[in-house]
């Protein structure tokens, strides 16, 4: 049984920053390529972020340069730094393998930028 566990999240003005923590239990984390996801409201939920379990990093468009994904496999943990958050990064963020594995969605976190 693997559980991921979101938190961070939060209301932030355009411009400012959170940073996401991502807890995973119940199996060898750091075997797997970890993402980070959103779901905006009324739209598909889409890869953010991933990150390989040597540390290499890929980055969707629209927030290269202003996010950045980190990993501590000893404590089993993915980050999302996230700068310069514009109004358009608000969704419930969720962190899941890459590919995603349905059965191991958490809750998420909500992020919400807003002035």
């Amino acid at each position: 049984q693997v559980q991921l566990v979101e938190s961070g999240g939060g209301l932030v003005q355009p411009g400012g920053s959170l940073r996401l923590s991502c807890a995973a239990s119940g199996r060898i984390f750091s075997i797997y390529v970890m993402g980070w996801y959103r779901q905006a409201p009324g739209k598909q939920r889409e890869l953010v972020a991933r990150i390989t379990s040597g540390g290499n990093t890929y980055y969707a468009d629209s927030v290269q340069g202003r996010f950045a994904i980190s990993r501590d496999n000893a404590k089993n943990s993915v980050y999302l730094q996230m700068n310069s958050l514009k109004p358009e990064d608000t969704a419930v963020y969720y962190c899941n393998i890459h590919p995603p594995e349905n059965r191991w969605w958490g809750q998420g976190t909500q992020v919400t930028v807003s002035s």
